[in-house]
């Protein structure tokens, strides 16, 4: 589990329109590598100070950090969590439309970010 090294809170109305468009916004990573009727694989790819809109998880999936670096992500609730990434650190989330997650996804460190993400589709 990646280390949380600092937490806060934000103004959502910073992120209004964006909040209110990620309902809808289903990508998950900042380029989609493949896809079939079972799963999707994603790339996030953020570069220092670049940023992944807030979009929705609503179907099970994973992750895995391919290269280390920090991010901060920010939660649909207002709060956000500054986060160490290591290479090989990986997560599942086992998200629905009924119990979906919000957030967003911006490099704080100084070098490149990146994930594979894996949705699996049901």
């Amino acid at each position: 589990m990646p280390e949380v090294i600092a937490e806060g809170a934000f103004d959502l109305g910073d992120y209004e329109q964006e909040l209110s468009a990620a309902p809808e916004n289903h990508a998950v990573g900042t380029k989609l590598l493949y896809e079939n009727d079972r799963v999707g694989v994603w790339e996030v790819r953020l570069r220092p100070g670049e940023r992944a809109p807030f979009h929705i998880h609503d179907r099970p999936y994973f992750w895995t950090v391919v290269d280390a670096g920090t991010g901060r992500q920010r939660s649909g609730d207002g709060t956000y969590a500054i986060r160490r990434y290591e290479v090989g650190d990986t997560q599942f989330g086992n998200h629905s439309p009924e119990e979906s997650m919000i957030h967003d996804l911006e490099n704080r460190g100084d070098t490149e970010i990146r994930f594979i993400t894996v949705e699996l589709y049901e």
